[in-house]
């Protein structure tokens, strides 16, 4: 049966109308589902300012006992996928005048995208590279980042101050260098967060990156004059209501001094939660999805 030419035109743009919609799903969600049953069921308590802001429930017999074989060291085996390992791998790399020990996960070049997270007091690249710590969520995190074709590093940083800025920002410039306008999240916890900050101030940095994720960390009164700010980088703080380290509501405070801007911001807060809560409970694929899109 032949059709007219008005009727082929029809077809074609109902075809071209589902293949955009298809697109633009597959933009809002980069990172397909990935144990989303163990990781993304959680109970959200409140929600605000139009979503940006939401309170989840903590609870540590469940989030904890109910999670690991052994509480706060060892995941139990089903939270856990171990066969990324094979694409894991111990590096020093010499950037500049110094050398950063690193744990790459996923291939050094090419990379669809990459993450960077940086640890706090006491870490080393170990902390960020443990499948079965923190319930097993940086296990997750590695199989949807390299899973998809990205890279992950967690460096060891040997200090919070301008050296271990510059560390990291020759870090950025060798992933970036290694793929070339591919998208750069930076992620730090604790004290790391210092370095967050500090990488902000860098114009060369700020372009080369993506977004920023700030778990549990310290407030910067004055990110509003960083180039990262001027940017309009998207940017997700994720914190414990019970911090006993860093205060929530001083990260709050800033939350929401830049949201009154329209700046891109999310802030998680998790009730009753401590100050490693944060990086047990983020809801990775939802937070990467999120700056990603941004």
């Amino acid at each position: 049966m032949r059709m007219s030419t008005s009727h082929c035109t029809i077809i074609a743009a109902i075809a071209a109308f589902f293949l955009a919609a298809s697109a633009s799903g597959q933009a809002a969600e980069r990172l397909p589902p990935y144990k989303d049953d163990l990781f993304s069921t959680q109970n959200v308590l409140q929600t605000s300012d139009k979503g940006a802001l939401d309170v989840i429930e903590y609870d540590e017999m469940r989030d904890i006992n109910g999670r690991d074989q052994i509480p706060q060291k060892r995941a139990q085996q089903k939270y856990v996928s171990l066969g990324i390992r094979k694409q894991q791998s111990d590096e020093t790399l010499q950037l500049g005048a110094q050398r950063l020990d690193v744990t790459r996960v996923g291939q050094s070049s090419g990379a669809a995208f990459a993450v960077i997270f940086i640890h706090g007091r006491n870490g080393d690249r170990r902390l960020g590279a443990n499948d079965y710590s923190f319930g097993g969520n940086f296990n997750r995190l590695k199989n949807l980042v390299a899973g998809n074709g990205g890279v992950y590093y967690s460096p060891s940083v040997k200090g919070f101050d301008s050296d271990g800025v510059a560390a990291i920002e020759g870090l950025i410039r060798y992933v970036s260098k290694q793929s070339p306008g591919k998208p750069i999240i930076l992620t730090c916890a604790s004290m790391g967060s210092q370095l967050c900050w500090g990488v902000s101030r860098d114009p060369d940095s700020v372009k080369r990156l993506k977004g920023m994720v700030i778990l549990s960390g310290v407030a910067d009164p004055d990110f509003a004059k960083s180039s990262f700010f001027k940017a309009k980088l998207p940017l997700w703080f994720a914190h414990g209501s019970r911090d006993p380290i860093y205060a929530a509501t001083d990260q709050q405070t800033l939350f929401e001094k830049l949201l009154k801007t329209g700046y891109p911001t999310h802030f998680t807060l998790y009730q009753t939660g401590n100050h490693g809560t944060p990086i047990r409970m983020i809801d990775w694929r939802r937070t990467l999805n999120w700056l990603l899109g941004s």
